[in-house]
């Protein structure tokens, strides 16, 4: 069965093909820069890869331009071949526990909640009745970030707020990353041989989360009502005390907008060395550059201190903490950082192991020494193959 597979964000439509169920990719790609000058598609087919400029204004656009390349490659010969579309839906509030099938009342329930997600589910919906309309015989199911973690108790999912705020309001913790915290759970029982799992997945790249898995299930993490609430990110600032807003906007005369776009987009790693990007940070760190020090320690002790909590929620009984995401899978340094300062509790790496684990050379499995407490992983995550395969269990 053909299964594509969809993420889409605000202005970018990832996408995959795949033959399910063994998940083998037949086309890759994305569509960047949608609403905005210098749109462009990108698809590759094993080594060939295509790419094209078009004017793209919408969701609706970009799907267009993907199935007529998809069409005009020979990628399929009819739009037929393709049995069913999986697609990345950001929020699902406390309405979904699980991947469903997408028709017009989920669509509204989608709808309902866009103020949650307000850069991206309606993004999402407007994808999704592109598709329904283009291939109206394939089904469409939607895989929602939030998913994974309605199985998180109220007395974590709750903030310490008057109930009726929840009740009237839906304002919780709602968790996000669910595809990836959901996939390496899998591929962690398939490692372990085991029916349920009790893990920490460090989620580490620009965006960062941490989620404490206990029988498989997700029991804590990191990201709230927002993703931007939790460890501190590439350009989010992770926890801060909410009256510094108000004061903020008092103080430099700032709209709630600005100050909001300060701590999404101008906050974290970006905020306090003035560069997110981990290469040019671990260079900086290697050099002794002393504010690149400072804010790569500020970093790596928030994600141990969620390692942390979290060790002790699930009781110290731990099978692993996975790395994974393109810092957790990529940069040695950052892994070692961290792991560093949870010494106490009796995990320890194998240095010449870490340094070498690179997921984008191939490389993942154990980095931890012989003697840790708990082993620590470093694995590749993959939030595409993750909805094709929820997909395909819905259309099977």
């Amino acid at each position: 069965m053909k299964v594509l597979s969809i993420n889409a964000g605000s202005s970018t439509l990832k996408y995959r093909l795949f033959e399910m169920p063994e998940a083998k990719v037949l086309m890759k790609g994305a569509i960047e820069r949608i609403g905005l000058p210098g749109s462009n598609l990108v698809i590759s087919v094993g080594d060939k890869k295509i790419k094209k400029e078009y004017e793209i204004k919408n969701h609706a656009e970009a799907v267009k331009h993907l199935l007529e390349e998809l069409l005009n490659e020979g990628i399929v010969s009819s739009l037929d071949e393709i049995e069913a579309v999986g697609h990345r839906i950001v929020h699902g509030g406390s309405f979904y526990s699980n991947s469903v099938v997408l028709n017009e009342e989920v669509l509204s329930k989608i709808e309902s909640i866009n103020d949650l997600a307000p850069l991206h589910n309606p993004a999402n919906v407007i994808g999704v009745r592109a598709f329904m309309e283009a291939i109206p015989n394939a089904l469409e199911v939607g895989c929602f970030d939030t998913a994974f973690h309605q199985t998180m108790d109220e007395e974590e999912f709750l903030y310490s707020i008057p109930y009726e705020l929840y009740e009237k309001y839906g304002i919780r913790k709602y968790g996000f990353h669910g595809m990836s915290h959901k996939y390496i759970t899998l591929k962690m029982e398939e490692i372990l041989g085991k029916d349920s799992v009790n893990l920490i997945i460090c989620h580490i790249g620009n965006g960062a989360s941490v989620t404490a898995v206990k029988d498989s299930k997700s029991i804590d993490t990191s990201m709230g009502f927002t993703p931007n609430a939790g460890v501190m990110m590439g350009s989010r600032s992770g926890v801060i005390d909410y009256s510094l807003i108000p004061y903020l906007m008092k103080k430099a005369n700032l709209s709630l907008e600005e100050v909001d776009n300060i701590l999404n987009k101008k906050s974290g790693l970006e905020g306090l060395t003035g560069m997110s990007d981990l290469r040019d940070l671990d260079e900086g760190f290697a050099n002794n550059d002393k504010v690149i020090i400072r804010g790569i320690n500020m970093y790596t002790k928030r994600i141990a201190e969620y390692i942390a909590k979290y060790y002790i929620e699930l009781d110290g009984n731990v099978d692993a903490i996975c790395f994974t995401a393109g810092v957790g899978e990529n940069d040695s340094m950052i892994r070692s950082e961290v792991i560093k300062r949870v010494n106490a509790l009796g995990i320890k790496l194998d240095e010449k192991v870490n340094e070498k684990t690179v997921t984008r050379k191939g490389l993942e499995g154990v980095i931890s020494s012989k003697d840790s407490k708990v082993k620590v992983y470093v694995l590749a995550t993959d939030e595409e193959q993750m909805i094709a395969r929820d997909t395909y269990d819905l259309a099977k």
